[in-house]
């Protein structure tokens, strides 16, 4: 169909659809679709079709009408990915089934063809983010995996950098002590568990949400700069700020390369409501620009 049809078609459903969003409680689903929204239309992070659709497909895993819908939308109109209309009829079919009045509208409009099953919908033991390539060594170790999996969507934390920060810090094992006695699976130092209000550092749980607020804290605090925030987790914001950027030390630096080269992207969408930006952030944007160019 041509696609001012279907845009108009869209922009006509479109209040709807996120008004009915906006009365819903808000939940895990809720809060993956707002993340995955970010990286769709580039809201406060780097636009990424691909992120986007990862993401989505969780949802649709999950159940998730509206995630499905998002999905035949991307498909539909060729936004990030080749146009597809027999894919984007599967998603559109399938949230119609739930009930989805906006994808039962725009079903007939993809043509009699319907797609496979796509990849992404086949295992919904994949990651919520993609393709599960980190390798566990244990079942315990993928259990734990799935809990940080978990809340990290449930903290607005892209699910992809919260496994990434856990692997590096602890290889996922919530017994983990440092020499600077820094615990459990997302390795928090007392000043830290006692600041997002740990009280049992070795419990799964409890460290994972703390290491998470800590995480969550970070990205508002440097606005999304994925590098100063990890360079903030391992040596503390003090020292990013105190530097005007990443640290001088050996450990600070080999940390952020691993969790860039982990997460593999350089900016993250964040809440600015959870606390002021750092007021180096200025100066270090200045500085960093200056040394990259």
């Amino acid at each position: 169909m041509p696609k001012k049809i279907l845009v108009a078609c869209f922009c006509a459903l479109q209040s709807v659809s996120l008004a009915s969003i906006a009365a819903e409680p808000v939940d895990d689903s809720v809060a993956l679709l707002k993340l995955a929204r970010s990286f769709e239309h580039g809201e406060g992070v780097a636009r990424s079709s691909a992120e986007a659709i990862r993401l989505y497909c969780q949802g649709a895993r999950s159940g998730d009408a509206e995630a499905m819908y998002r999905l035949g939308w991307m498909y539909a109109m060729g936004r990030g990915v080749q146009r597809d209309d027999p894919v984007a009829a599967y998603f559109f079919a399938k949230a119609a089934e739930l009930g989805h009045t906006q994808s039962r509208n725009l079903l007939p409009r993809m043509g009699t063809t319907i797609a496979d099953t796509p990849d992404c919908m086949r295992d919904p033991k994949e990651l919520a983010d993609g393709i599960d390539d980190f390798v566990y060594t244990s079942d315990a170790q993928r259990q734990l995996a799935d809990l940080v999996k978990r809340l990290a969507i449930e903290y607005g934390v892209a699910p992809r950098l919260a496994l990434t920060l856990a692997r590096t810090e602890s290889n996922f094992n919530p017994r983990a002590i440092s020499v600077k006695n820094a615990q459990g699976l997302m390795q928090l130092i007392p000043e830290t568990a006692v600041r997002f209000n740990v009280r049992k550092p070795l419990d799964p749980e409890q460290n994972v949400r703390g290491g998470l607020a800590y995480l969550r804290w970070l990205l508002a605090y440097f606005r999304g700069d994925v590098q100063l925030v990890a360079a903030a987790y391992n040596a503390g914001e003090g020292a990013v700020n105190r530097y005007l950027g990443i640290p001088p030390y050996p450990e600070t630096r080999a940390y952020v390369k691993s969790i860039l080269s982990g997460y593999k992207h350089e900016t993250h969408p964040f809440d600015g409501s959870v606390t002021e930006p750092s007021p180096e952030l200025p100066r270090i944007i200045r500085r960093m620009n200056r040394k990259g160019s």
